[in-house]
């Protein structure tokens, strides 16, 4: 399986779990400071599996890229809805995965009433009673994504809080987040959709049983994954497990303000 790599090639390997929509060069986000204290980040292209391979074996075949490219243990770092595929992943590795960094996480929506503090509360909604509406939905943000990533930037932040209301007036910021657009339907709306339906479906029981210890960073102004969520799954997982609360933060505020954190404490493990 193909992956992007940042910070320094002959460091500590990091496994980065994109969010969804997300591509690999979301984990760009990490590359200084993964530099400065001497980390490898891959980040795989998990939406480039072959669409009938879902469910268990989905997260088989990561776990097994993973194997095959990194020698010994590692740390998994996830964002947003890359929480379900780090954690599904994590419980075929055992002995593996030395640590979670789990950032603005995504817990299960079975798990609380968190779908009414959700901006993507309309999303998930209709992908879980319409899934043909929700397939037309998902090709016309990957229409969008081609031909004007700058409009689906915009709708997809309108709802934008806390510190994230900062966060997309940078140009730079914007430029990332339109290629990370770009990448995420580039293979077409499977990968996309592949992992949007199996967050819906209820997560395994090893998903919450691994034996790495586990941090979770969220924002309290978070309105794609409410903080709730983290509170949650601090409750659910059986391993040491911490939160980190980020007054004011949103959810790519939180990344962004998280990434030299855990790269620092990484390095210092």
């Amino acid at each position: 399986m193909d992956f992007s790599e940042y910070g320094n090639p002959a460091g500590k390997a990091v496994v980065y779990f994109h969010g969804v929509p997300g591509s690999p060069s979301e984990a760009s986000v990490f590359d200084a400071p993964a530099q400065e204290q001497g980390l490898r980040i891959l980040s795989f292209d998990r939406f480039a599996i072959a669409p009938p391979i879902t469910g268990a074996d989905y997260y088989r075949q990561i776990a097994q890229a993973i194997s095959e490219t990194v020698q010994g243990r590692v740390d998994f770092i996830d964002f947003s809805l890359g929480t379900h595929a780090a954690l599904e992943v994590s419980a075929l590795m055992p002995g593996q995965v030395r640590s979670l960094h789990l950032i603005s996480a995504a817990a299960p929506l079975d798990g609380g009433g968190f779908l009414d503090q959700m901006a993507g509360k309309a999303v998930f909604s209709l992908a879980q009673r319409s899934p043909g509406l929700f397939q037309w939905l998902v090709r016309w943000q990957a229409l969008l994504a081609k031909r004007t990533p700058q409009l689906l930037f915009r709708i997809l932040f309108a709802s934008a809080q806390g510190q994230d209301r900062e966060l997309v007036r940078s140009p730079e910021f914007r430029a990332l987040i339109c290629l990370i657009l770009q990448q995420c339907f580039a293979q077409g709306t499977t990968g996309y959709t592949r992992d949007i339906r199996q967050y819906l479906q209820p997560w395994s029981a090893s998903a919450f049983a691994s034996e790495a210890d586990v941090c979770l960073w969220h924002g309290t102004a978070d309105n794609w994954s409410p903080f709730g969520m983290s509170a949650y799954l601090a409750e659910r997982l059986q391993s040491n497990t911490r939160v980190e609360r980020m007054e004011g933060l949103s959810h790519y505020s939180c990344l962004y303000a998280a990434a030299p954190m855990i790269c620092e404490r990484l390095a210092n493990r």
